[in-house]
């Protein structure tokens, strides 16, 4: 008999990767902020507003105070691999979600090879990457929609395995 066969459809792939810089004001640091994202993704970057008044960070709601980008595809591949040699490849355990998908964050954006601009200042962005298997499209679609069963959810240890085999990362238990 030939060699055991793989299921394509159990192959892990990106679907999103969201990066969030969150300023905590409005003005011209999250412009530049904005700026700062859509040179990183060339995809024009959202405006986030606070959902409720905090008088001692000094936010009204309503206010813009963060910017996101969504970025799929081999550019989020690409933009990730960038963030995490910030990382050196490390991650914690607890980076990782029960649903499979995992997040990080960096201090300076300079680190992901922007040049720096001191008009523009340093600032530190949060990724999160989405990951997904095929077929996850039926729990979405508008027809006959139905529930992803439970083999072909990805797992906090699917996810996991699949950052050591991708990016022959580290999976750290406890911050060093």
């Amino acid at each position: 008999m030939a060699a055991e066969k793989k299921n394509v459809m159990k192959d892990i792939k990106v679907d999103k990767l969201i990066i969030n810089c969150c300023v905590g004001e409005s003005g011209d640091r999250l412009t530049r902020a904005a700026r700062v994202l859509e040179q990183l993704t060339g995809q024009q970057p959202v405006y986030s507003k606070a959902r409720y008044t905090l008088r001692s960070f000094g936010i009204r709601r309503n206010e813009k105070i963060a910017v996101h980008v969504t970025v799929r595809g081999e550019k989020a591949l690409e933009i990730i691999e960038r963030g995490l040699k910030v990382k050196e490849y490390e991650l914690l355990a607890r980076n990782f979600s029960d649903t499979g998908n995992f997040g990080f964050g960096i201090n300076e954006h300079i680190d992901l090879g922007i040049k720096y601009d001191p008009t523009t200042g340093i600032y530190g962005m949060d990724f999160f990457v989405c990951l997904t298997r095929p077929g996850a499209r039926v729990s979405r679609r508008k027809e006959r929609k139905a529930k992803v069963g439970y083999p072909h959810r990805i797992s906090k240890e699917d996810a996991i395995q699949w950052f050591q085999d991708k990016f022959e990362g580290v999976v750290l238990s406890k911050a060093i």
